[in-house]
């Protein structure tokens, strides 16, 4: 995987970010000879077709191999991005649209229409959590849509099997406003800031360990504002630092690719790829898709912990320490071995990002008690209702 930055960078830094760095990379072209597989190339991304596509990997091993091989090279090394046409059948896509409407429809009734991480709720419609919702409601229809084999082989090239899929479903209205810029999860998710705090191998170590996907649920013209992306920008080191800077969103919003796509076709692509929904011009599409976030096997533990049960038993512990005058670092050390650091994974029509893109962690929740001085029957309450907000149901 070529990633572009200097050899000793050990650090990303926002202040590095160079519009001219990203430039460079962006010099790289996708050359159809790269994709044997693909029926062609429309700015800069290879298409394929579906049919040919599972034909070519179901023969022998070998032959298996060297589609799983292309594709991770595009996703890798290529234009960080491929659009599989007919990936899913029409039919079975129009069933599962039917239970999503559903569910939309249910949560507009209960008053609880959910945002997405750029819009605010009620302009567009999103459903969280739609594979688990989808397997309760249709079974059936769960089982037909995702004994796809254009997703499996899309999943094995970049992650290798054990993957998880999850699945969240995004109607941009008409008249519904664009996403800005951005890379996915998890850095994708973090302010520049936050970033910058994770060495530069993390950064590398980012986006192979997720692979996103989208799968049209109707017929995407441009002007109903299928996603944008800027082919090959998954390879620019600084990435995850720089695309909220002015310059870049600028240069994105002038250089991007935007493909039309039609009812069951799908795309994947790099979560560090460059890319934003577009805004929906047109005068009467609903335009529904779903939003597949495959993630790695390996992003686990090796061990069960239970954090709660840990952090409960050391808060005291904590409380004594900080009245007897340790240090903050000392302390968030502390807490950084006890608490669950991270967000995700969670229920996000219950716990909601406050502000960013992430909700507070189980660290932030024992952090702010610490500096208020609760006692510990306040945290336990705190945590049980976290435990609580981010449980699927």
């Amino acid at each position: 995987m070529t990633l572009t930055a200097r050899p000793t960078a050990a650090w990303l830094l926002p202040e590095d970010c160079r519009l001219a760095d990203l430039l460079e990379v962006l010099t790289d072209r996708t050359r159809i000879e790269d994709h044997p597989h693909a029926s062609r190339l429309a700015g800069e991304v290879p298409v394929y077709a579906a049919d040919r596509l599972a034909d070519a990997a179901t023969g022998a091993l070998d032959a298996r191999r060297a589609v799983l091989a292309e594709i991770s090279r595009a996703l890798a090394d290529g234009p960080g991005i491929v659009v599989v046409e007919g990936a899913f059948e029409p039919s079975v896509v129009d069933r599962v649209s039917s239970a999503f409407q559903a569910m939309i429809d249910e949560q507009h009734s209960a008053g609880t229409a959910s945002g997405d991480h750029f819009a605010k709720p009620g302009a567009n419609d999103r459903v969280w959590n739609a594979l688990e919702k989808l397997a309760v409601a249709d079974p059936e229809a769960f089982v037909d849509y995702y004994a796809n084999d254009v997703l499996a082989l899309a999943a094995e090239a970049w992650l290798g099997p054990g993957y998880q899929v999850t699945s969240q479903v995004n109607v941009v209205n008409p008249g519904g406003a664009g996403q800005t810029v951005h890379r996915d999860y998890h850095l994708g998710f973090q302010d520049e800031q936050t970033c910058a705090r994770y060495p530069a191998h993390v950064h590398a170590l980012s986006q192979v360990l997720t692979l996103q996907g989208a799968v049209a649920h109707c017929d995407m013209p441009v002007e109903s504002g299928p996603t944008l992306y800027l082919p090959h920008s998954q390879k620019y080191a600084h990435g995850y630092v720089a695309y909220q800077r002015p310059e870049f969103q600028e240069y994105f919003v002038a250089h991007h690719v935007q493909l039309p796509l039609a009812k069951g076709d799908a795309v994947f692509f790099n979560p560090a790829l460059f890319h934003a929904a577009g805004t929906n011009r047109s005068a009467g599409i609903r335009r529904m898709a779903n939003l597949l976030q495959v993630s790695s096997a390996f992003g686990r533990a090796m061990e069960t912990v239970d954090r709660q049960r840990v952090v409960e038993a050391v808060y005291p512990a904590l409380l004594a320490r900080r009245a007897a005058g340790a240090g903050e670092r000392a302390l968030a050390s502390a807490v950084a071995a006890s608490a669950e650091g991270y967000a995700f994974p969670t229920n996000l029509d219950r716990d909601q990002p406050i502000s960013g893109m992430a909700p507070p962690s189980q660290a932030d929740v024992v952090t702010a008690a610490l500096a208020e001085g609760v006692d510990p029957a306040e945290l336990h309450r705190r945590l049980d209702a976290q435990a609580q907000a981010r449980l699927s149901h």
